[in-house]
């Protein structure tokens, strides 16, 4: 059976480090604390979210639960050219999806993966360019972003899971990349070797310490390891998570202003959120609203499903256990164990996966 222990939100835990570095340098004075706070500030890029989807979107909230969509671009534009390789010439998908949903208390997330290649109806959207983009019976979850931009992304996830989406954040490949080597890097372990000749990641089973470039590698594997699943990447993305959340850790960043620094200032730089988002004090006031939430607090599943009847390569929700998923998120529930206990098994993990197939 696959590894099921709860983990800190990447969201989370990135958020939390700009936070630091804020803190951390003001005690060099008012006037270096007012510059890292302008710096920080401008890195932030944004999207109105709420203007170009109007009022036609499930209700928000009113308990204190919220949702935020977390989306990982595999934009080839600027530094991405270099990491990502293949073309997309210029568009962009979105390369990983996870909904995260906070409880009423703040004290408990859970993070509910979507893969890329699911069959989802896509609702008429509008690009960021004002052109119409009409609506498909059946696409690819990950083609909402490259027709329509993070707006359409966001109708589509609302469409697909009845819950209202009150923020949204994206991060490219060269973002992430630079963020893991701001951190000093991550140690991963692999009991298998990974030879992945469209990532380019090749490891040995064994520990290794990976830079933002082999990082990346790591979690847009799919072919080097496994059964070739986008699945079983998005289990090295957990693996990631825990990895990141290690290394932050037992970095020092508190006791290291000028490396706090460093690390906020590529997170800010790298990421877009919704308007409301888009300042250092709307950031800091989302960590604050998260400092209650813990390791043993969170849970990360990936949406069950299953093969596509009309395409062995694609994937469709597996019913009715979605549908009890995104009904326990409205209903501000914890994620229903029957689903956790079946999430997939990691396949940079030989015994997990023996475990998972006694399991089955």
């Amino acid at each position: 059976m696959a590894d099921h222990k709860k983990v800190r939100s990447r969201r989370s835990r990135l958020v939390r480090a700009a936070v630091l570095s804020l803190a951390g340098l003001l005690v060099v004075g008012a006037g270096a604390a007012g510059y890292v706070y302008w710096k920080l500030d401008g890195n932030i890029k944004s999207v109105d979210i709420n203007a170009q989807l109007g009022s036609a979107r499930p209700p928000a909230s009113t308990d204190g639960s919220f949702n935020v969509l977390v989306l990982g671009s595999d934009s080839r534009a600027g530094g991405n050219a270099s990491l990502a390789g293949g073309d997309t010439g210029d568009t962009a998908r979105s390369d990983t999806a996870m909904v995260v949903h906070v409880n009423q208390a703040h004290t408990h997330a859970d993070v509910v993966s979507i893969p890329r290649d699911t069959l989802v109806p896509r609702p008429d959207c509008v690009a960021p360019d004002g052109k119409a983009v009409p609506g498909a019976r059946s696409a690819m979850f990950n083609a909402a972003f490259e027709v329509g931009g993070p707006a359409c992304a966001v109708k589509t996830t609302e469409a697909l899971t009845g819950l209202r989406m009150d923020h949204f954040v994206e991060i490219d490949f060269s973002g992430f990349a630079g963020f893991i080597d701001a951190i000093g890097g991550v140690t991963v372990t692999t009991t298998v070797n990974i030879d992945d000749k469209d990532s380019g990641l090749n490891l040995q089973a064994g520990t290794h310490h990976l830079n933002g470039g082999q990082s990346l590698a790591f979690v847009r594997t799919r072919h080097g390891v496994g059964d070739g699943s986008d699945l079983g990447r998005i289990e090295l993305q957990k693996q990631m998570v825990k990895s990141i959340m290690a290394q932050v850790g037992g970095a020092g960043l508190v006791a290291n202003p000028a490396k706090l620094f460093s690390v906020a200032d590529r997170l800010t730089r790298s990421i877009t959120t919704d308007s409301d988002l888009a300042s250092v004090s709307s950031l800091m006031g989302l960590a604050g609203t998260l400092k209650g939430i813990g390791p043993n607090d969170l849970t990360m599943v990936t949406l069950p499903v299953g093969t596509a009847p009309a395409d062995p390569n694609r994937v469709v929700q597996l019913q009715p256990q979605a549908a009890q998923l995104w009904a326990a998120l409205k209903a501000d529930q914890q994620v229903p164990q029957s689903i956790v206990s079946a999430q997939p098994a990691n396949p940079a993990d030989s015994a997990a996966g023996a475990a998972s197939a006694k399991a089955g």
